[in-house]
């Protein structure tokens, strides 16, 4: 049995899937099997992935499209290692990024999910030296539901022990099924499985300091996509409500409100200083709270958000010079992390 598994969905990914893969073969850690669940790509994806000659790699194809969550647990499901690593077929790891969480989870037996930080590329896979600088210890479920840390759905590896733990029985096409992830949801499916994981069971969550993902940005994206992700994120809330009502109703506010404002910094990068000066009034409408927690933050997206909407060329002038320095500051961040990890 290999010690991991990693779970590939793969629809609509020609440009990308190739990188993603040569990024599991090449990892220092060999002991895995690579699991590509083909979701019915309309493309020429799953050919690329059949190119690759490597015993290691199983093709698992459905017969219809089942979404990004659908197709995970499907991977689970026939997953033979003790730890499962998650892949989106658009991003891409670092070589030793297995064994840095392999090592992690070994020592630290009640670690269930262990995540890396994570570097943006452009769409073409060029470092843009900016990173996803989460919270990386002490994570509760208010953490995941305000801020979800874990960041992106490249990043986690977790024991299989922890999925044994929250399955749930479904039905797919007349079809009994057990689910892992949530199916039902198209979009932040991750956030309602980490939150039902920190909610309904012991495990720890807990982050390495080291970029190891490589999280690829969308080069187009519309403002739409944003306020379909906000309808998303609200059923996350209302899942989570019906067995944590308390727990909702205590955070929602806040926990809203670090969503919108994330919007507003996502609206940005889009360039829409509409949308961006709408999520980010939203936010403060919602909570004062982020404002309160995050004072420097806040401000930069506030700031940034009005900049680009009553002068865009300045803020456009000022973009690169904040961007250089943000990332200078996040890198000797990550330096510091790891001196003292």
């Amino acid at each position: 049995m290999p010690k991991v598994s990693v779970v590939m969905p793969v629809f609509n990914v020609a440009a990308f899937v190739s990188q993603a893969i040569q990024s599991v073969l090449s990892q220092s850690f060999s002991d895995f099997e690579l699991l590509i669940i083909d979701d019915c790509s309309p493309d020429n994806s799953i050919e690329i992935c059949e190119s690759f000659d490597d015993s290691r790699i199983r093709i698992i194809r459905h017969r219809l499209n089942r979404g990004l969550a659908g197709a995970r647990n499907t991977g689970i499901h026939h997953a033979r290692g003790e730890y499962l690593a998650f892949l989106d077929s658009d991003d891409f790891w670092r070589n030793d990024k297995l064994q840095c969480h392999v090592s992690h989870l070994d020592a630290h037996q009640e670690v269930g999910i262990s995540f890396s930080r994570s570097a943006f590329v452009d769409a073409d896979g060029v470092p843009t030296n900016f990173y996803q600088m989460p919270k990386l210890s002490g994570i509760t479920a208010s953490h995941l539901f305000c801020r979800n840390p874990i960041g992106n759905g490249s990043a986690p590896v977790i024991r299989k022990a922890v999925f044994n733990d929250i399955a749930f029985p479904g039905n797919h096409g007349g079809i009994d099924e057990i689910r892992y992830f949530d199916s039902s949801l198209r979009q932040s499916e991750d956030i309602e499985c980490w939150l039902r994981i920190s909610l309904k069971t012991d495990w720890c969550i807990e982050g390495i300091p080291e970029p190891l993902t490589f999280y690829r940005l969308n080069a187009g994206g519309l403002s739409a996509q944003l306020h379909k992700q906000l309808g998303s994120w609200e059923q996350v809330a209302e899942i989570t409500a019906s067995y944590a009502p308390e727990f909702v109703e205590r955070h929602a506010s806040r926990a809203r409100a670090y969503q919108l404002r994330y919007l507003a910094r996502q609206a940005i990068r889009l360039g829409d200083g509409t949308a961006a000066i709408r999520f980010f009034n939203r936010s403060l409408k919602s909570s004062l709270r982020p404002a309160f927690e995050e004072l420097g933050r806040t401000l930069v997206t506030g700031v940034a958000a009005y900049l680009l909407w009553t002068i865009p060329t300045l803020y456009r002038k000022t973009e690169k010079t904040a961007a250089t320095l943000i990332g200078r500051v996040q890198q000797e961040r990550i330096e510091r992390d790891l001196a003292s990890s």
